[in-house]
């Protein structure tokens, strides 16, 4: 289910961050990424999402990611752990996946890095598990 069709998206009323390779959701305490299909999100597109991150939030925030994978699309695992050393920014993330395929991609990204994350089967399961972390309560 995509972001913009789901209760989630009237009741936390988000910012919509419309880039060339997806579209993003700024709410208070997490982000909803949907990128769009066939993109490979790279490093260039990790540091352009986070300049709009520090744009929208100011530096020193902490937020938690939720990659609703609506769309087919690749991405360098590494990433997280760049993201995680150069900027520190999330708290954990959370992957709605909706095949096989992106549940075993979702599984190897997770050794990635030290942070949390979370593989979900619905964008529902997903957000309550970001809003439920004590960093946030």
């Amino acid at each position: 289910m995509k972001f913009e069709k789901s209760p989630y998206f009237k009741t936390l009323k988000p910012y919509k961050l419309e880039l060339n390779f997806g579209n993003y959701y700024f709410c208070e305490k997490f982000i909803v990424s949907e990128l769009f299909e066939g993109v490979h999100f790279d490093w260039d597109m990790v540091q352009e999402l986070i300049q709009e991150i520090y744009k929208f939030y100011g530096e020193g925030i902490k937020l938690g990611y939720i990659a609703n994978r609506v769309n087919a699309y690749s991405i360098d695992p590494q990433n997280w752990l760049k993201i995680e050393k150069k900027y520190n920014i999330l708290v954990a993330a959370a992957i709605v996946v909706y095949n096989n395929a992106t549940y075993i991609n979702a599984s190897l990204e997770k050794l990635f890095t030290q942070k949390s994350i979370k593989r979900c089967l619905s964008l529902k399961e997903a957000v309550e598990w970001i809003e439920s972390l004590e960093e946030f309560n």
